[in-house]
């Protein structure tokens, strides 16, 4: 099949986008490089990509940009591109409401004149709120303008779905974390401060709880809903296991081979309290099964921090 794949330079886009290929596919790539953290760090994303002959990259912000000669011949769509991070969404909601309702409205315009047989919108665990326990049918009460946009996006899609017979389906990921991932979430920040010996700010009293999903495992999921996903359908995507915040503070620091230094300051607006996603459905419809445990996936994400700065890893 030929792909497009939106957020393509991202943490989940670029490895989405390799797996793809791996498994045979041919991929259109388009990224508008518009997030919050360095051009560079996406431009490393797609280094082993630019090297495979089944890849087409295009910068173009799906805002503004035409969509049609990218999508043209393309059998799915997968939307990943979004402007994330629930804090920065209280301050910049203009840039959250065109990034994640204009752009996906385009989007979706453009793939229902290109006549593509399948859409898959990523979405994310926000939209239930500070309390993500659950299946797929608890109450949405996003509590951020983030899980508000992107809850709106799904509704977008929805629409689609009932007044077009638009072939989409909607995954919900549940923190996802492993090599690449985005500099302002948190595990990210807290490698990075325990390898250069500073201090790291943890936000209330660390006892919050995440459904981690390992990158591997959120995108197997990815493309199990591409290729088995129900039109309509929504599945939540989380990892096997949950943890508290303290507890994967403890796994780093443990893989870094540190005590870590811990600040501590009142909770954030917004913030979710506790995530454990109910994957049944996914399982029973797309055969979904997480592997990569958190003490593992955080290894393996601090090997990746460590290999970007030269270093080995400790013993």
């Amino acid at each position: 099949m030929r792909i497009v794949v939106t957020g393509a330079a991202g943490f989940i886009g670029s490895t989405l986008s390799e797996a793809l290929i791996g498994a045979g596919h041919e991929v259109v790539g388009l990224d508008a490089f518009i997030d919050y953290y360095p051009r560079p760090m996406k431009e490393a994303n797609l280094a082993g990509l630019s090297e495979a002959s089944a890849f087409r990259f295009g910068e173009v912000d799906l805002r503004t940009g035409e969509l049609d000669p990218w999508l043209e011949g393309a059998d799915a769509v997968i939307h990943e591109a979004a402007m994330a991070g629930l804090m920065r969404s209280w301050t910049d909601l203009e840039l959250y409401t065109s990034c994640n309702i204009l752009a996906t409205n385009r989007l979706i315009e453009a793939a229902r004149r290109a006549g593509v047989s399948r859409f898959v919108l990523a979405s994310t665990s926000s939209v239930y709120g500070t309390e993500a326990v659950g299946n797929e049918d608890r109450p949405l009460e996003p509590s951020s303008p983030y899980g508000i946009t992107k809850l709106a996006a799904e509704k977008l899609v929805l629409a689609n779905v009932a007044l077009h017979g638009f072939p989409a389906t909607i995954i919900r990921y549940f923190s996802i974390y492993g090599p690449r991932q985005r500099p302002d979430m948190a595990y990210h920040i807290f490698t990075e401060a325990m390898l250069d010996g500073r201090p790291i700010t943890v936000f209330g009293d660390g006892e919050q709880t995440r459904s981690n999903t390992y990158i591997d495992d959120a995108v197997n999921g990815t493309i199990r809903a591409l290729e088995r996903g129900a039109v309509g359908g929504i599945y939540n995507l989380g990892g096997g296991r949950t943890i508290s915040l303290n507890e994967a503070i403890a796994l780093i620091a443990e893989h870094v081979g540190v005590e870590p230094i811990i600040e501590r300051k009142p909770a954030r607006p917004g913030d979710q309290r506790h995530t454990s996603a109910d994957v049944t459905r996914a399982r029973e419809a797309l055969g979904y099964a997480p592997v990569v445990e958190p003490r593992e996936g955080l290894g393996r994400q601090v090997a990746w921090h460590l290999a970007r700065r030269g270093m080995a890893a400790p013993r």
